[in-house]
């Protein structure tokens, strides 16, 4: 369902990390860059180590433009309390973060997806925006007629990743409860974020 599988996996290499800890990454294999020079090591500027937290990300939340990671960004300075913190709270309310986390999908540019596609709804209604935000104590759950999709099953059984604990989810009947947001620490990333760094490169 994802039409990214090879790009995606540029994002890895170009940012050195593997960002989704997938297994066919091939950063498993080839930890420098892509390219003639990819092999070269330069110590980065303070700016290019801020880029690159940035770009990691918004990387892992899949297609996020520019502009709306820097409308995340406003948002997030604008709320009471650290701006880190909720910056990573924003994030992880999108509906397409959210069906990714409950394990409904196997990737986030499938979840994107999915949701697109009109597979999830939210409290009883059809939602298809990805960037939809969820809010605490919602019920996400796949669409009756999208329960028996292989994609769908096998994501839901697949011990590559756990559920975190901020959700409670079933997935006999393939439904999930946003408990409530999650700081930094409780966001299972398989790479360390830094999302401080992000605010400093936006607040330059």
């Amino acid at each position: 369902m994802s039409k990214r599988e090879q790009s995606k996996y540029k994002i890895n290499r170009r940012l050195g990390v593997n960002l989704w800890g997938r297994p066919k990454s091939p950063v498993n294999t080839r930890e420098y860059a892509p390219g003639q020079h990819g092999q070269r090591r330069r110590k980065p500027s303070d700016f290019g180590v801020q880029l690159m937290a940035k770009q990691k990300l918004k990387g892992y939340y899949g297609n996020i433009s520019e502009k709306q990671f820097r409308r995340y960004y406003a948002e997030a300075v604008r709320r009471k309390g650290d701006t880190s913190e909720n910056l990573i709270g924003i994030l992880e309310r999108r509906l397409d973060a959210v069906v990714y986390r409950m394990k409904f999908v196997p990737t986030v540019f499938a979840a994107r997806q999915f949701v697109n596609h009109g597979h999830i709804k939210v409290n009883g209604q059809r939602v298809n925006i990805p960037s939809y935000m969820v809010r605490d104590g919602d019920l996400i759950e796949v669409r009756e007629k999208s329960r028996d999709i292989p994609m769908v099953l096998e994501a839901s059984v697949s011990t590559e990743r756990d559920v975190p604990e901020y959700m409670d989810v079933d997935h006999n009947k393939m439904r999930g409860t946003y408990v409530r947001q999650p700081g930094l620490a409780d966001v299972p990333y398989p790479v360390q974020m830094e999302p401080n760094l992000v605010i400093e490169f936006y607040s330059r």
